[in-house]
Formats: C-alpha cells, structure tokens, sequence
C-alpha cells in the first residue's frame, strides 16, 4: 500500500471517528448499560447493586399492569397504523391530482407534523376537557349534546382519544410519503389501463397501490414502530390513567424507572422486552412488505 492510499484512509478514518464516539457514548454504552441494569435490583441511589438474574424479567410477564400495558400498546399499533395509513393515503390521493389549493392544503394537515408532540398533547387535553372543551362545546353547539364525554377521564375511551390525537398529528407526514409514491408513478401505466377500459378504482387497484408498495413499507413501519413506543403524548394527556386504561408499555417503563420507584432495573427490563418486541415485529415485517414490493 502506497503513501498516498495510507494518507487517504486516514483522512477518512478522521471523518468518522467523531460521529463513531458520539454514537458509542450516547447509543452503544448506554444501551450495553441497559442490558447489564436489567439483571440487577439497582434503585439509581444506593451504592450497591446486587444481581438478581432473570428475576426482573420473570416478574415482567407477571405483572398484570405490564399485561394490560402490552394490550393498550397493541391495541394502538394496529387501530392507528390502519387509520392513519388510510386517512393519509385517501388525502395524498386526493392532494395529488389538480386541485386548486391543493399546495395550501399540503401544508395545513403537515403542519402539526412540526409540533412537539407534548405540545401536541397539552392542546389536546384543553380542548379534550369536559367542561370547557373546544369538543364537547362543539357537540354542544350542534345539538349532540348527548356525544359529550369525559374524554379522557373515562377509561373505556380514553385511549380511543389518545389514538385520535396520534393520528391528527401524524397523518400529514404519512401522507408527504404517499405523495412522493404516487408521483413516482409513470402516466404510461394509466394511459394503458385507460385503454384497457379500467376506472378509477381499478386503476387505483391494479396500477396505483401495487406501485407504492416502498411508500406503504414506510409508513406502515414508522406507525408501527411509533405506536409501540409511544409515550409523550400520553404523559401529556392522562400519564397512563386512568387507571390503567391507557398504561402503555413506554409509560410503565417510565413509572417504574422514574416515576418516584426508582426501580431502573426492572425498568431496563421492561426498555429490553419492548426493544426486542420492536425489533422482531421490525423484522418481520419489513420482509413481509418487502416481498409485495413491485417496481415501477
């Protein structure tokens, strides 16, 4: 190996080095810690730390509150990314031909896209509130009167309104993808099935939804993925309550860690089990998408 080669590696070796520490001491250590902390009982104050083996995790899958926190976050997964997911292909859809506003359109369901999402849920919970509400005051003013809730203070439908603010916040950004799928689309595809005879739904079934399978892959992988870590808007809204009736996995795992118990060893246990949850479901079903993938 020439001088120059040598130089030249090592010049990239420079480059990398800097974002390879920040990521091994903010990511690798940090979670490698995790892993270590789940098999102790470490309370984050005391000094000793003993090892209690697979005990946090034995306790996890006996923990009725972590039962009902694996029910409510799939319950979210699978009503949000099918709602949010068709509501944002419907919009991209409609955004995508020759409406006339269809730029200013765009920008206002993408526009809470760029709020924080406990923003998000402050505004909610205002507007959620059963005597003042923006909601129920509109139910009101339309004579539905009998439409008006607790939202968030009743648990049979307080994570059906948790579900709602999900997906009004991230529905704009579901649909940009959509939108980038469809105009990745070819006319001569149209222009065939027209002369095939095909109408707007069969063009739309046989040409327009094989054709974004990348832009489903997507979307319905970042739905999945951030309905089952979801935290910050439910610890703006109800903080898991009430009751349990909107305790997801994230928010046990806070409460637990950080929530006055202070038990982060079985709190890294419970971030362990739902990384794993994350990662297999991930897994599969990137290969399940990835496979019905057609390209244009």
């Amino acid at each position: 190996m020439n001088a120059r080669k040598i130089r030249d590696n090592a010049q990239q070796l420079l480059f990398v080095v800097p974002a390879l520490a920040v990521y091994l001491v903010f990511f690798i250590y940090p979670s490698a810690g995790s892993v270590y902390y789940s098999f102790t009982d470490w309370h984050g104050l005391e000094k000793t730390i003993s090892f209690v083996g697979w005990d946090n995790y034995v306790r996890i899958f006996r923990d009725d509150a972590f039962v009902t926190a694996v029910r409510n976050t799939a319950l979210i997964a699978a009503i949000v990314t099918i709602a949010q997911n068709a509501a944002a292909l419907a919009l991209a859809v409609g955004l995508n031909g020759r409406v006339y506003t269809r730029k200013l359109l765009r920008t206002a369901f993408f526009l809470p896209v760029v709020l924080s999402a406990l923003s998000v849920g402050f505004i909610w919970s205002y507007m959620y509130n059963p005597v003042d509400g923006i909601v129920n005051a509109a139910f009101s003013q339309f004579g539905l009167q009998s439409w008006t809730r607790d939202w968030l203070g009743n648990a049979d439908i307080a994570l059906y309104a948790i579900m709602a603010i999900v997906i009004w916040q991230n529905v704009g950004y579901s649909m940009v993808i959509f939108l980038a799928g469809l105009q990745g689309v070819s006319d001569t595809y149209y222009e065939a099935a027209d002369i095939d005879g095909a109408g707007a739904w069969r063009k739309f079934r046989h040409v327009t939804f094989p054709l974004i399978g990348p832009a489903v892959t997507v979307n319905v992988m970042l739905s999945v993925i951030g309905s089952l870590k979801l935290f910050d808007i439910i610890y703006a809204t109800t903080g898991g309550g009430p009751g349990y009736a909107t305790e997801t996995i994230a928010t046990l795992l806070f409460s637990n860690a950080f929530g006055g118990r202070n038990e982060y060893g079985y709190g890294s246990a419970i971030a362990i089990v739902l990384f794993g949850l994350i990662f297999v479901l991930s897994t599969l079903m990137v290969k399940f998408f990835r496979n019905r993938e057609i390209e244009a």
